[in-house]
């Protein structure tokens, strides 16, 4: 049985946990779930996990009101940097079920042979 958070709490995931979940809510994503790219565009360019949305960090406040409609929103970087900044910038604007990748960001992504999209 799936543990239950608070909708407010972080639940931090390894790359091997977004995996699983990205396979497992396929159907839900972009519609009450997102994967969320906060790397800059020319590294979404260069290679992002099938299905991501790329809002860099530094425009992530942008995007409150898109994200808000979500319940579950996934978040990527390159190592986990990035991430933790976004969490904090989207937590305090009232944004809830975020899942950040705070360790193993893309590149482990890509090492592990999991599908890669390029634009």
């Amino acid at each position: 049985m799936e543990k239950k958070v608070a909708p407010h709490t972080l639940t931090p995931l390894t790359i091997e946990d977004l995996h699983e979940k990205l396979n497992a809510i396929s159907t839900q994503l972009n519609q009450s779930a997102i994967l969320v790219d906060v790397r800059t565009p020319e590294e979404f360019a260069d290679g992002h996990i099938p299905g991501s949305q790329n809002f860099p960090v530094d425009r992530i406040g942008e995007q409150v009101h898109h994200l808000s409609r979500f319940s579950d929103i996934y978040i990527y970087c390159k190592s986990g940097g990035r991430v933790g900044v976004a969490c904090q910038i989207l937590k305090e604007a009232g944004i809830f079920g975020l899942h950040p990748v705070l360790q193993g960001g893309f590149p482990n992504w890509a090492a592990r042979g999991f599908p890669i999209e390029f634009n």
